[in-house]
């Protein structure tokens, strides 16, 4: 029972970093119909500025906050000199933003260097509680809350406010939301900075969580965010979540009773929720804005 408990928490930890990154990813596809698949860029260079951050101010909360606002500029200057130019134009959309990647991922080594980065978890949230034959490490059960708390307040702020009826407008009709007199555009680069933002604080929170970044880490990840993206169904936040916490569990089962195929899950989830619900676990139609 102790064990299961253990990897039910290593899973649930790491489904959430996922989430994260792929929050950010089926809000921007969700809104804007949008493949960003320089979106691992972001989170790579989310991590890097959070890290060099708390770094130099010895503050993990700064270093989150460094993360967050690194990320929404990125947002901000991709989606106004790279999306803005290919909006409607799915292929267009892969190449540039592809390219974009590996421009990103190349600028870390020119920046920070080539070397990969070790990173300590900060003195308040490392060690661990024990409880019998129970582990429960500090950071992960952090990643965990913040996972869910964020996932709360996106909710809650889809659901319930002013923005959210606004952004869920702007899915369902974008023309009559205009014709409304809301300013679409503007929203599309809002929701796209906040998409940055999000895959920022997950490359930050994965930082101490893995030990070490570097450049290629970005790509990586993204494969991950997107295998959740799939699963969950293209534009749900709702099935990112479920998706990701699936994808974490399930990897975090396999690595330590088939070792094998701990690489190959992923895939595998993926393939079978393709074959028997290619539109994934939750529809756009009935989930997209959520």
């Amino acid at each position: 029972m102790e064990l299961i408990v253990n990897l039910v928490i290593n899973g649930l930890a790491t489904g959430m970093l996922i989430f994260l990154l792929a929050a950010g990813l089926t809000l921007i596809f969700g809104l804007m119909d949008v493949l960003n698949f320089a979106h691992g860029g972001l989170f790579v260079w989310g991590a890097y500025a959070g890290i060099f951050t708390y770094m130099y101010t010895e503050s993990f909360l700064i270093g989150i906050i460094g993360a967050i606002v690194a990320g929404a500029v990125l947002g901000l200057l991709t989606e106004k000199f790279i999306i803005t130019p290919v909006y409607g134009n799915h292929i267009q959309q892969i190449l540039i933003t592809l390219g974009l990647m590996l421009v990103l991922q190349e600028m870390i080594k020119v920046v920070f260097g080539p070397n990969g980065v070790s990173v300590k978890t900060p003195s308040y949230l490392a060690g661990s509680w024990e409880f019998g034959d129970v582990i429960i490490i500090k950071y992960r059960l952090f990643i965990i809350v913040v996972g869910f708390v964020i996932f709360g307040i996106f909710q809650y702020m889809l659901k319930r406010t002013k923005i959210g009826l606004i952004v869920r407008a702007g899915v369902q009709d974008k023309e009559m939301a205009q014709a409304l007199g809301i300013h679409i555009k503007q929203v599309f680069l809002y929701v796209f900075m906040v998409g940055a933002a999000l895959a920022a604080l997950s490359g930050m929170l994965m930082a101490p969580y893995s030990g070490v970044i570097y450049a290629e880490m970005g790509m990586e990840y993204a494969i991950l965010g997107f295998i959740v993206v799939v699963i969950g169904g293209m534009g749900s936040f709702s099935g990112s979540l479920l998706a990701a916490i699936l994808v974490g569990l399930a990897g975090s089962f396999m690595a330590y009773y088939v070792p094998v195929l701990s690489l190959a899950v992923n895939m595998i989830l993926m393939a079978i929720v393709l074959i028997f619900r290619p539109q994934g676990l939750f529809t756009i139609g009935k989930e997209r804005s959520t």
